[in-house]
């Protein structure tokens, strides 16, 4: 199974009383979003289901994306690396699965499958991680099949 792991691009801060989930994307924000999203769809594979956080930043980050996506408060600021695992189905799913999500989940989630440490990786706004879970003898494997940060689109 293939687990897409896409940050949110660069949002505003939060204003004195303003909701977390309601933060917009930067400029720059918007033009990193919309450089991921052309190289992922060049690369992903039509049948990728693709979930999001409800986080505005989230949702204004995967609609340049340009696909059909499910929002999921599960994976909201705050979500835990079960949750997410719970939500992308892993390693289980037949299809690959992209998260549009937050830190720390995202980074805790890599460390995890990766490393199985409980210590968060740090994910760079609008980065993508791409893992690959793979049976070899009975057991699972994961591979990280690419990492990429927005400035080198």
């Amino acid at each position: 199974m293939d687990l897409i792991l896409w940050r949110h691009a660069e949002a505003h801060d939060a204003k004195a009383g303003q909701d977390d989930l309601d933060r917009a994307l930067t400029a720059k924000g918007e033009r990193q979003s919309e450089r991921m999203a052309a190289w992922l769809n060049r690369v992903l594979p039509e049948s990728t289901r693709v979930l999001a956080s409800p986080a505005r930043r989230s949702q204004q980050t995967v609609a340049a994306l340009d696909r059909k996506f499910k929002t999921l408060p599960a994976i909201a600021p705050g979500a835990s690396v079960e949750a997410l695992l719970h939500a992308a189905r892993w390693p289980d799913a037949r299809e690959p699965v992209l998260v549009v999500g937050h830190q720390p989940a995202l980074g805790l989630t890599a460390a995890w499958l990766l490393a199985q440490s409980t210590e968060p990786w740090t994910v760079r706004k609008g980065a993508v991680l791409w893992l690959r879970g793979r049976d070899r003898d009975g057991q699972l494997q994961v591979l990280l099949h690419a990492a990429m940060p927005p400035e080198l689109l």
